[in-house]
C-alpha cells in the first residue's frame, strides 16, 4: 500500500471516526450507557463539553503544520481540512445548544453577547470561522487563489478569541485554560520564529563574487 492509498483508506478514514468519538461518548453519557450520565445540569455539561472539543481540534489544526515541517510528513496536510471542518462542527453545535438554551429568543441573545464578554469574543470567533468553512472547498480555493492564504489566516485570530473565550468563562479555577494558553502560545511561536527566520535568510545579501578577468 503506497503513501496515497494509506491516506485514502487509512489515515483519513482514522481522522474521520476519531474527530467523531467525543460526540458519540456525549450521546452515551446523555443517554446514561454504562450508568453515566451528564450531571445535574446536562445544558452546561454539554456546552462545556462541544466548546472543549471543537478548541481542542482547532488547536490540533493548528499542529499540523509544524508536524510536516518538523517531520517531512507532507500528507498530513491533507487531513488538516478534515480537522478545521469538524472544529467548526463542534464550535457550532455549541452555539445552537446555547440558542436554544436562550429559547431562539433574538432580543434576549443580543442582550447576552452584549452584556457577558466571553460570549462576545465566543460569537465572534464563530463569526470568523464561518468563511473559512465555507471556502474549505477545492474549489473555492481556486476561486480565490492568493487569496484564500490571507483569509485562512484568520485562525490563528481565532484560536486566540477561543482560548480567551474558555478562560473568561471559568470563574474560580483557571489552571485548565492556562494549559491551553500555553499550547497556544507555543503553537504561534514556533510559527513567529520560523517566519522570522525566513525572513532573515530572503534578507541576507548574496555573497560577493570576485570580478571577472578581462
Amino acid at each position: 500500500m503506497n503513501v496515497e492509498q494509506r491516506y485514502r483508506f487509512v489515515y483519513k478514514p482514522l481522522v474521520f471516526i476519531a474527530s467523531l468519538v467525543p460526540l458519540l461518548l456525549l450521546l452515551a453519557r446523555g443517554f446514561g450507557v454504562y450508568g453515566e450520565s451528564l450531571g445535574a445540569d446536562p445544558v452546561k455539561t454539554t456546552l462545556h463539553i462541544l466548546g472543549k472539543t471543537g478548541l481542542n481540534l482547532l488547536l490540533i489544526t493548528l499542529l499540523v503544520t509544524p508536524v510536516r515541517q518538523l517531520t517531512g510528513f507532507t500528507h498530513i496536510l491533507r487531513i488538516r481540512r478534515m480537522l478545521g471542518l469538524f472544529a467548526f462542527f463542534y464550535v457550532l453545535l455549541h452555539f445552537l445548544l446555547y440558542l436554544s438554551y436562550q429559547g431562539f429568543d433574538l432580543g434576549e441573545i443580543l442582550k447576552d453577547i452584549a452584556k457577558r464578554p466571553y460570549i462576545t469574543i465566543g460569537f465572534l470567533a464563530l463569526l470568523m470561522l464561518i468563511p473559512l468553512a465555507i471556502t474549505s472547498t477545492n474549489k473555492m480555493m481556486r476561486r480565490l487563489g492568493r487569496r484564500w492564504q490571507s483569509l485562512h489566516r484568520l485562525i490563528y485570530a481565532i484560536a486566540i478569541l477561543g482560548v480567551w473565550h474558555f478562560y473568561w468563562q471559568v470563574k474560580k479555577d483557571v489552571r485548565e485554560p492556562l494549559i491551553y494558553v500555553g499550547i497556544l502560545a507555543v503553537l504561534l511561536g514556533y510559527r513567529a520564529i520560523r517566519a522570522w527566520q525566513k525572513k532573515r535568510l530572503t534578507s541576507k545579501p548574496a555573497p560577493a563574487t570576485a570580478p571577472e578577468r578581462t
